[in-house]
């Protein structure tokens, strides 16, 4: 039972046209009831209205803020406990004066993701569409957003529930034949059992499937941009992000750190990496971003590497080719508005056709050319609008292929002419893990730290 009140300012701190107080518990309208001054109180008022009025100081009955007070009785609101959201004028001074006097007619301060967390508790949400609320806050893109509203109206738990029915009616078969060994029904359990496990690891697989893709939108691609000084990287840079981040110059050598971008490409959030170009330098300041350049090219998802068409492959450029063949690589060939002198056959033989893309960077060609081939690598094209089921959560992922794993040895066991009441017990993990996915069987502990990420005030 939950029976104390909090409070927490939801939106973000610093000057804006409003900030929003939310406070919800058993007490939530009384307390704002005692500071707010309006024509009707609202522990009269009708549940989802809306009122205008003032917060008074109840010591001095001076007027601190003008405001517009939002009552929702549980449990039609997001904690189903009553909910009161107070708008006043954004501003650090005037939110922290009316949430102060809220705090002080006993309203505890909210801790980090806490409404949320009552939503949860209260059984309002479940638990992957709680994580949901993160990554919808989080989202890069229009795609990650879809995503994560989807599993936040309940689609991945939905599955999940579905699952796990599944599994108790497999439990309940085996169940039978336990209490009742005079029918001999032993082939039978055992065939039935194979098959309903083959199926819901058959499920559990298409939803794997979908990991690597949903990591992608949840997380988006550490993309390094790498080459030799003064190919063009700075502005293929510049050029996805609509806007000049990075310094231009005929000069080699001008990008000395690390420059960071998130762009959206197609709907895939993109985080952007324009490196030092590499090459043997004596300038202390160019050498040590040659190396963070390094680390940048061994840590990221997607490597760029951008060559000037203009001009023959460096050695070095071979040796970076032979150094990434094994990664996930685009070949962007830059200035293609000049004469190449590439040696193309080369690079087709150490890199895929469509990875290959002809840009001029300056001229704005081949852009689109190069967003389809980073589509291409992690999504095989479009995605299909109608499909947005996608398991992107690490926790879940674990947990997935913990049922999976318990399924195949309960199928193995199966085969093998193992007692059904040893195989009711893979079983039972692996729906127990499903549970844990949606917070049926989870411990304190772990609730605390889902909810820990969350920002305050959510």
């Amino acid at each position: 039972m939950i029976t104390d009140t909090i409070g927490a300012i939801s939106t973000p701190l610093g000057e804006g046209g409003i900030a929003v107080i939310r406070v919800s518990g058993p007490d939530a309208i009384p307390a704002v009831d005692r500071l707010f001054q309006t024509k009707t109180r609202l522990s009269e008022a009708d549940t989802h209205t809306v009122h205008y009025g003032h917060i008074l100081d109840p010591e001095t009955k001076e007027r601190v803020e003008e405001v517009l007070v939002t009552l929702m009785r549980g449990p039609r609101s997001f904690t189903t406990e009553d909910v009161v959201e107070v708008s006043c004028h954004g501003g650090l001074i005037s939110v922290k004066k009316v949430l102060g006097l809220i705090l002080e007619q006993g309203v505890r301060l909210a801790e980090p993701g806490e409404f949320t967390k009552r939503a949860f508790l209260n059984g309002r949400i479940d638990l992957t569409q709680a994580e949901a609320v993160i990554d919808l806050i989080r989202a890069k893109s229009d795609r990650a957003f879809k995503v994560a509203l989807k599993q936040v109206e309940g689609t991945l738990s939905r599955q999940v529930k579905e699952l796990r029915y599944q599994l108790v009616e497999l439990m309940a078969h085996i169940e039978v034949n336990i209490d009742y060994p005079e029918h001999d029904v032993e082939e039978l359990t055992g065939s039935f059992i194979r098959e309903r496990c083959t199926q819901a690891i058959e499920r559990i697989e298409q939803l794997l499937k979908t990991a690597e893709q949903g990591k992608v939108l949840r997380e988006g691609i550490v993309t390094a941009i790498v080459g030799r000084p003064n190919v063009g990287k700075s502005s293929l840079l510049n050029a996805m992000a609509q806007e000049n981040k990075a310094i231009v110059t005929d000069i080699p050598g001008t990008t000395r750190d690390i420059i960071e971008e998130i762009v959206n490409v197609n709907g895939i959030p993109l985080k952007l990496l324009d490196t030092a170009g590499l090459r043997e330098t004596t300038d202390l300041v160019e050498q040590i971003g040659v190396e963070k350049s390094r680390t940048a090219l061994s840590d990221a998802d997607l490597i760029i590497l951008v060559l000037n068409q203009s001009e023959p492959l460096h050695e070095d450029e071979r040796a970076l080719l032979d150094q990434i063949a094994d990664r996930q690589t685009i070949v962007v060939m830059n200035k293609s508005d000049l004469p190449s002198q590439l040696d193309e056959a080369y690079l087709r033989d150490r890199v895929a056709e469509d990875r290959l893309v002809r840009m001029s960077v300056r001229e704005g060609q081949g852009l689109d050319a190069l967003e389809r081939a980073i589509s291409a690598i992690f999504f095989s094209g479009e995605l299909e609008s109608g499909d947005l089921t996608y398991v992107s959560n690490v926790r879940h992922i674990h947990l997935l292929k913990q049922a999976k794993r318990a399924l195949e040895d309960g199928r193995t066991s199966s085969e093998s002419g193992v007692p059904i009441d040893l195989i009711q017990i893979d079983i039972r993990n692996a729906w127990e893990s499903l549970g844990e996915m949606i917070g049926d069987s989870v411990g304190d502990s772990l609730i605390d730290q889902i909810f820990s990420q969350f920002c305050l005030g959510k």
